[in-house]
């Protein structure tokens, strides 16, 4: 408890965010040096190892014209393990793509060594029945609707 007290103490929150404060004490060997604790974030995806990635900078490609064709800005991640390839080009920000990058490889990293167990696998399980809910709801709603129009041409009006 002793030797993760000062490093309890450096963390902080901002916006529902837990980050680590640089320069506040170190974080134990185990834990990242920055977690996410946001609604889409997990905290148990795989540790990225350093020297199991390479890493290359790429043009881009996409809309953009001169700005995309002149910069090299796009992330390309191999993990060599597993052979698994990420291209991130989501901003034209480098450090903000390298972030990017090894977020989607380590989820599916997750996906690759757990398979069906993995957490982002369910999640996505649970929004497709979601939606499929949300659309039956939806159909049924005009099915009503419609049952109920015809339901309104199909009585005499008063007068005829």
């Amino acid at each position: 408890m002793g030797a993760v007290l000062p490093w309890i103490r450096s963390v902080y929150s901002v916006s529902r965010r837990l980050v680590l404060r640089p320069g506040l004490g170190s974080a134990p060997a185990a834990l990242p040096g920055v977690w996410c604790a946001g609604k889409k974030d997990l905290v148990d995806l795989p540790a990225l190892n350093e020297e199991e990635l390479e890493e290359s900078f790429v043009r881009g490609s996409g809309p953009g014209g001169q700005a995309t064709n002149k910069t090299s800005n796009c992330v390309v991640l191999r993990h060599t393990p597993t052979g698994i390839v990420v291209k991130c080009h989501q901003t034209r920000s480098v450090e903000i793509n390298r972030k990017r990058a090894r977020q989607i490889l380590r989820e599916k990293l997750d996906v690759a060594l757990k398979g069906e167990h993995s957490d982002i696998v369910k999640r996505r399980m649970e929004s497709m029945q979601m939606k499929q809910e949300k659309r039956k709801k939806v159909n049924e709603n005009l099915e009503r609707k419609r049952l109920f129009k015809e339901a309104l041409t199909a009585e005499p009006k008063p007068g005829q």
